[in-house]
């Protein structure tokens, strides 16, 4: 298989994705008694960590999948697509975790999964860009 091929690419171009992953676990599992010290649940912080990861992975997909394309409404479709998948799978884990601990939510751990949203977005951003940049579609 061709070192340059497409899949090859996105999958090398999805690593920084999958490493800032590996790290947030990490850093989770190793200052779990920090965290609890200061009141901020890491079961939450896992479990958005893996959600994020997730949603992030989908619409890099469907982000990855738009570079290919010079036509611009499908090239805007699967940007539109990958924003919605990872905007709707996000909301509707914060209206589930919201309604299941009730008054009980962990409000430091939420801004937590806020952060890590953010860094997860930045990632895939300038990942996406790179890409884009390298091809002459876009």
């Amino acid at each position: 298989m061709n070192s340059n091929s497409p899949s090859n690419q996105g999958a090398r171009a999805f690593l920084p994705l999958l490493f800032v992953f590996v790290i947030f676990n990490a850093g989770l599992f190793s200052t779990r008694s920090l965290l609890t010290k200061y009141n901020i649940s890491t079961d939450v912080l896992l479990i958005g960590n893996l959600i994020l990861f997730a949603a992030t992975a989908i619409s890099f997909y469907f982000y990855y999948k738009s570079i290919d394309h010079n036509r611009n409404h499908t090239f805007i479709t699967y940007i539109y697509l990958g924003m919605m998948i990872k905007m709707l799978l996000c909301l509707f884990t914060a209206f589930i975790y919201i309604r299941m601990a009730g008054k009980e939510v962990n409000k430091p751990a939420v801004i937590g999964c806020l952060l890590i949203y953010l860094i997860y977005t930045l990632v895939e951003v300038v990942t996406l860009t790179k890409l884009s940049k390298q091809n002459k579609n876009v």
